[in-house]
């Protein structure tokens, strides 16, 4: 009898075990799946009527990664030809200090038939990491995946659900940098101001008071395209549903820029989280084994892991991904802004083309660590005289199958860092 009853008693216990190890995922799923999405009419997709069981690129071409540069993946005109015109979804894939707001810009200053969103996920890497202490991968990918669905349908409900404080009647004073998205501050969308209420990120066009998520929804449906910019998303292989739901026409756009560069410019503008690094770069040798020598493996492996899939061009990718440096859009910045457009299939409007002409030759007055307006061309290399040679060897050991992929050339010498004449960027033009 006390086998009988031992058996269903263990495997009780087990389950318990499971589900705590488990509660955050399924706090997050639970959230997740609180709000469903609008019943929306399902159209086949070009992606699901083209698809194809081949690549572009075999996998063995990627053992001259640079080749794959050299393509630049924009042979995508005959391809697009063939795809009937509709509304785009467009979503650009970075990390923190790569000038991701101003390639973003791009889109946002497109004008009426662009509905474009700025960072919509720092919200919920916000809540996952207030409520874990950390950030989980599996839940955070879920949750990245799934909101950005909904965005891109303009369905706000999900996104509600992690702002803080939540919005009440669909309406928030705490949206993240509502004024870097011109679609949150048109006319039609800028409520009356409310007296006493402070919206942090308020609209810089006009005074508005705090934000119809409703209002915001209509707004985006009404809107030919849609765009998102997210520095959140760490595997692009989490974003496939995406890509292969009917609904949506995903097009994504990776923009890297050199590690070296990336790191130097993270130590400035976030410089109390790299007090290790400014502290390795004057006093002491870099300790290969630190957490934050590790963290930066971390990230050049993810970035490179994605390009690498981009670059394969499975059948879901096919046609969907684009692969942009930042250092190619600094120096021309006109061009590769046609080439995006081209990809993505949306006409290069003179709205676009009059703001990079203004903001790639901005004075140092406004040549500010956040500033989308730079003199974009200065800004290429210039880490080269602010990280010093022992960092720049650190960077290049622990990401160097990234930085081989992209076309940086790697620095042999304490002169070489510092010779203008050189060049470190490989040209793909």
């Amino acid at each position: 009898m006390r086998i009988k009853y031992t058996i269903p008693i263990v495997f009780f216990v087990a389950l318990v075990i499971i589900e705590k190890e488990n509660n955050i995922i399924s706090r997050v799923s639970d959230k997740l799946a609180s709000k469903q999405t609008p019943q929306t009419p399902i159209q086949p997709s070009a992606d699901v009527l083209l698809k194809q069981n081949v690549s572009f690129y075999p996998a063995g071409k990627l053992s001259s990664p640079f080749m794959l540069m050299k393509r630049r993946l924009e042979n995508y005109s005959d391809y697009w030809q063939g795809v009937a015109n509709g509304r785009k979804d467009i979503l650009l894939l970075a990390t923190t200090r790569t000038g991701s707001s101003f390639v973003g810009e791009f889109f946002n200053q497109q004008g009426d038939n662009m509905f474009y969103l700025f960072e919509p996920l720092w919200h919920v890497e916000k809540m996952l990491t207030l409520e874990t202490g950390g950030t989980n991968a599996t839940a955070a990918a879920k949750a990245y995946r799934d909101v950005l669905r909904q965005l891109f349908l303009c369905d706000f409900s999900l996104l509600e659900s992690f702002i803080e404080p939540r919005p009440v009647d669909h309406i928030t004073a705490s949206l993240f940098r509502r004024g870097s998205s011109s679609s949150l501050c048109e006319e039609s969308i800028c409520s009356p101001f409310v007296k006493g209420v402070f919206e942090r990120y308020h609209c810089m066009s006009r005074r508005c008071g705090p934000l119809n998520l409703t209002a915001a929804s209509e707004s985006c449906i009404q809107k030919e395209h849609r765009a998102i910019k997210s520095v959140r998303v760490r595997q692009l292989e989490t974003l496939r549903p995406l890509a292969e739901d009917p609904r949506l026409d995903m097009k994504f756009i990776q923009l890297v820029r050199d590690p070296r560069a990336v790191l130097a410019s993270r130590m400035v503008a976030f410089a109390p989280k790299y007090n290790n690094w400014k502290e390795w770069a004057v006093n002491s040798d870099v300790p290969m084994d630190d957490d934050e020598v590790k963290k930066l493996k971390v990230n050049c492996n993810n970035i490179r892991m994605s390009a690498e899939m981009g670059l394969r061009q499975p059948a879901w990718l096919r046609g969907r991904y684009m692969l942009v440096r930042y250092e190619d859009v600094a120096r021309f910045p006109m061009r590769k802004a046609a080439e995006m457009y081209q990809f993505a299939g949306i006409p290069f409007t003179p709205q676009v083309k009059a703001w990079i002409l203004k903001s790639t030759q901005a004075s140092k007055e406004t040549d500010g660590v956040y500033s989308t307006q730079k003199n974009s061309a200065e800004q290429v290399e210039k880490w080269r005289f602010s990280l010093p040679f022992k960092i720049v060897q650190v960077v290049q050991k622990v990401c160097g199958p990234t930085l081989k992929l992209f076309g940086y050339k790697f620095v042999m010498s304490e002169e070489m860092l510092t010779d203008k004449s050189i060049s470190l960027i490989e040209d793909v033009l």
